[in-house]
């Protein structure tokens, strides 16, 4: 029932319309043995999600990010049992119609840490980024090699090249101000960053917004969102956690660093912050804040260093 989707135009004609995307969730859920099952959207996230009743969550894809959905049943059915934080454990995940990928997975419990963070004290939030430090180094000392057919960007030197080469382009486009931007190939040219790395099993947003934690904000009650994961440097995980979890609060991100096991240049971190594929400095600078002295090294410092 749901129309294929493989161009930009017709991602903004169909998912948002929940005329078409709703009935497709329904027949789908008939299919796999939930008919009458109430939906409800979530409201976040790149791709169209459902509560499925109180137990579980669909989350589709259509035929321009297919190969996401095969990810994200892949990763969450490898990563069973294997984190000290709860992912969903996947009930069933294929080829719905017209291109269509589905994830039909358990529901997390607990709130979403993005929306309880201001109000949780100071002691629970050194709890929760120690866990999330100890989940990272857990995630990052499984074996990749399971999920290499479905997992890229296979050699990291030239994924490191090609995000090099037009990382001013990127932030060009997002309207970074030309003081940062003439900084940038100098910068990234004098951080030796690995060609071969180490290959970990990376999330690659590891932020607030994919936690769950409960009521008191004590503990992590879940991770999530897997379909970004790709294989590579630990370290490019880090990016997101000095931005969206310890958000350039250098006591926050070495308690972090202490329960991982090790922590990482912050020269190193900023360049893999302008190679993320989906970096948007000038969005970062009006969160976090730029340090008096604008220089891409300061910068380094003022989010990833772990002395204020």
């Amino acid at each position: 029932m749901l129309p294929l989707v493989e161009t930009d135009e017709a991602w903004d004609a169909v998912v948002p319309d929940e005329s078409v995307m709703r009935p497709g969730a329904h027949e789908l859920c008939a299919r796999l043995g939930l008919a009458g099952a109430p939906l409800i959207r979530f409201a976040d996230g790149s791709q169209p999600v459902y509560a499925v009743g109180d137990e579980h969550v669909l989350k589709l894809f259509p035929a321009s990010s297919a190969e996401r959905g095969i990810a994200e049943g892949r990763v969450l059915s490898y990563l069973q049992g294997r984190l000290p934080v709860p992912t969903p454990q996947v009930r069933e995940f294929g080829v719905y119609e017209n291109g269509w990928q589905f994830v039909l997975m358990s529901r997390l419990r607990g709130e979403n840490l993005a929306h309880s963070w201001e109000r949780v004290p100071r002691a629970h939030r050194e709890r929760l980024v120690a866990a999330i430090g100890e989940a990272l180094g857990v995630l990052h000392s499984l074996d990749a090699g399971p999920l290499e057919d479905v997992l890229g960007p296979g050699d990291w030197g030239a994924f490191v090249d090609r995000q090099s080469a037009k990382a001013v382009e990127q932030q060009r486009a997002h309207a970074l101000p030309d003081v940062w931007l003439e900084q940038i190939p100098d910068f990234l040219a004098s951080v030796p960053l690995p060609r071969a790395p180490r290959r970990s099993l990376l999330h690659t947003e590891v932020m607030r917004q994919h936690f769950f934690v409960d009521p008191e904000g004590r503990r992590l009650t879940g991770l999530f969102d897997f379909e970004p994961a790709m294989i590579g440097d630990p370290a490019y995980d880090f990016v997101s956690v000095g931005l969206f979890v310890t958000g350039g609060d250098p006591e926050l991100l070495a308690l972090l660093g202490e329960s991982y096991g090790r922590t990482f240049e912050p020269s190193v971190l900023l360049a893999y912050t302008l190679l993320h594929v989906y970096s948007d400095l000038p969005w970062y600078l009006r969160e976090l804040g730029a340090p008096e002295q604008q220089t891409l090294p300061a910068l380094a410092e003022a989010w990833f260093g772990l002395r204020s």
